[in-house]
């Protein structure tokens, strides 16, 4: 190697002499054939074609021809680019022969050749790759290469570029940019070091950080690009927006297309807390439902399983035992149930009334389970509704045994409520007491009731009334069965008449006594009399009303006593006689008055009761001529009846005079 150098510079210098003393040797012969490449420059005419007539001319005239080294100098790339730029001659001299070679390049000194003076470490695994396999023509694509001599047949050392698309095929046919070198090293093609997934627009998190590169990469074109021998993965575009992209859809997009709705990368077993909607479903969860947990519905094991759920008994079990029917036909549970929870029951009243015991009035308020109570083998009892007896004890006792017509509960109760007896007025006269006035709006218990005052009081033990404490036998319907006697009437001063006689039902007072009934009573009401108040002569009556006739057992009533001592003119009327007719007796009022008036004296007669007979013009003598108005000892006046005298003069003389 240094003796070829030694005489390359041998002949640089020949070439440097020749060149200055042009003029004068062009005669001569020349130095030596040119290598091949320059061969047809040969001859001593076309010496000036490359050494010029100056000194320093020929490294223009060799850039002149290989402007591809002109380009690398101008750009300062490569080993012609870099560093101080010797003349071309110092590395390439000629006129050694055809066979010379310009490059002289050893197997041993391309082996010691440092590539960094090229600009371009070798790296990785560029330091196994031989110098011929990437300076090929094929590689050398770079402008440098284009801007070669042309003719060429060795292989040129130009013309590489520094990308790695410039060697290597782009197998992302630059989906992912130009610059291999932010995901790859020259180590190796696979696994990009460099390449962080987390930097991308689909980060890797959970099972998908174990999947491999192919599994979500894979081609998916029938046979590779003409300008491509393989079958180069698709990084990008890659469809992540959905799940569905890269999975199947288990759920047949029933629940839609946003799986992430309800999963996460950690597993498609593990569900997002709170985000499934199982309303998506075809069976959404409402009431109790809502609150079972995924595991009791879908099993435990990490492929779940969708369960039936046509039916409750998909389920449940049938707590009824098949025991639940209506109007002969099995119900489904949904019939009496809904999700909300077992109990209570939702059968409504109206669905009821297709069984044999349509719910009304008060049985519609009935919770289900005081009728149908569970048995142990979980069936419902089916009470027996026949009679009202068959569900309800008889609130009665046995007062109600041996009446006529064996009455039923029915008789007198509706099922609109217990307490609203039916048992009506009309009916009532039936049992010998028609209820009119006050006896109408009575409440049955004032009189039926057990510790009722109204009634003689119940014996000590009254079990035989029953629950409802009502006495329905009382004994005589008279108004003294249930009424105090005001009137003292077991004293044997008068027999008084039936209370009837006197009063009504619709109140005590007034009383309601006639005249006629009045002559029962031992004194006739005839004339003024009638018209005078009944107080005026019973004097009791001016006490305060009570309220009504007081009952047998309360508390005794004040004293209604009607009697009168007497029965003559004198018990109720003064005299305005005096002592005049002492002599007649009590009955001498009406020997002269009657109970019409007291004036006149309508039963005096003149003729036939005094001493003078009233005759001739005596008969129409006014009586105050006769009988003068006399003073009295304490004060005022009376009339004078008698003593009169009966003699003329007694009344003649005294008037003449």
């Amino acid at each position: 190697m240094h003796g070829a150098r030694l005489l390359r510079r041998v002949v640089l210098v020949v070439a440097v002499v020749l060149t200055a003393h042009a003029s004068r040797i062009a005669a001569q012969i020349s130095p030596g054939p040119l290598a091949r490449p320059h061969a047809a420059l040969n001859g001593t005419r076309n010496c000036l074609s490359c050494h010029g007539t100056r000194k320093d001319a020929m490294d223009g005239s060799c850039l002149d021809c290989h402007k591809e080294i002109a380009f690398l100098r101008n750009a300062r790339r490569g080993l012609h680019g870099r560093g101080s730029q010797p003349k071309c001659a110092s590395c390439h001299p000629d006129h050694a022969g055809a066979e010379f070679n310009l490059t002289a390049w050893t197997a041993d000194s391309l082996r010691r050749f440092d590539h960094r003076r090229a600009g371009w470490t070798l790296e990785g695994q560029h330091r196994e790759v031989g110098c011929e396999d990437c300076h090929t023509p094929t590689l050398q694509v770079g402008p440098a290469a284009r801007l070669a001599p042309t003719g060429a047949t060795r292989p040129q050392w130009t013309g590489l570029q520094t990308t790695c698309a410039s060697c290597h095929e782009d197998v992302h046919q630059q989906s992912l940019g130009i610059s291999c070198a932010d995901c790859h090293g020259s180590e190796g093609w696979a696994p990009a070091p460099r390449f962080d997934h987390a930097k991308t627009d689909y980060p890797l998190t959970g099972k998908h950080q174990q999947v491999t590169c192919q599994q979500c990469h894979a081609t998916t074109r029938a046979a590779p690009e003409p300008r491509h021998s393989l079958l180069p993965p698709v990084f990008s575009p890659v469809a992540a927006a959905q799940c569905s992209s890269c999975h199947q859809d288990p759920h047949a997009r029933r629940l839609g297309a946003t799986c992430s709705d309800c999963h996460t990368t950690a597993g498609f077993a593990e569900r997002k807390p709170g985000g499934f909607n199982h309303a998506r479903t075809r069976y959404p969860l409402d009431g109790k439902h809502a609150q079972v947990a995924c595991a009791a519905c879908h099993g435990q094991t990490g492929r779940r399983t969708n369960p039936t759920f046509a039916t409750c008994t998909d389920c449940h079990a049938d707590r009824h035992q098949g025991t639940a029917t209506l109007a002969g036909k099995t119900l489904d549970c949904a019939t009496c149930h809904d999700v909300r929870g077992f109990a209570p029951a939702i059968l409504t009243v109206a669905r009821h009334a297709e069984a044999r015991y349509p719910l009304e009035g008060r049985h519609a308020e009935v919770a289900c389970a005081s009728c149908h109570r569970p048995q142990q083998d979980g069936a419902l009892e089916r009470p027996a509704f026949g009679t009202c007896s068959s569900c309800h004890a008889d609130p009665h006792g046995t007062q109600m045994n041996g009446l006529d017509g064996d009455p039923t509960c029915e008789s007198c109760h509706a099922v609109a409520g217990w307490n609203r007896s039916t048992f009506s007025a009309a009916r009532h006269a039936d049992a010998g007491l028609p209820l009119e006035g006050r006896h109408a709006a009575i409440d049955c218990a004032a009189c039926h009731g057990a510790t009722s005052p109204a009634v003689t009081p119940a014996p000590a033990d009254t079990i035989g009334f029953g629950a409802a404490r009502i006495r329905f036998q009382l004994g005589a319907a008279t108004c003294a069965s249930c009424h105090a006697d005001p009137h003292l009437s077991d004293s044997n001063w008068v027999r008084l008449p039936e209370c009837s006689a006197c009063h009504t039902a619709t109140a005590f007072r007034p009383a309601t006594v006639a005249a006629a009934t009045h002559a029962d009573l031992g004194y006739p009401l005839e004339g003024a009399h009638r018209a005078v108040p009944c107080v005026e002569c019973h004097a009791s009556l001016a006490a305060p009303a009570t309220g009504g006739a007081a009952l047998r057992n309360a508390a005794a009533p004040p004293p209604l006593d009607l009697r009168i001592a007497r029965q003559e003119c004198a018990s109720c009327h003064d005299t305005p006689h005096g002592d005049q007719f002492d002599a007649r007796g009590t009955t001498g009022c009406a020997a002269c008055h009657t109970p019409d008036a007291f004036q006149p004296a309508a039963n005096f007669d003149h003729q036939r009761d005094a001493a003078f007979s009233l005759e001739g013009a005596h008969a129409t003598v006014a009586c105050a001529k006769c009988h003068d108005a006399e003073p009295l000892p304490g004060g005022g006046t009376r009339t004078r009846y008698k003593p009169v005298a009966t003699t003329c003069e007694s009344c003649h003389t005294r008037r003449a005079s």
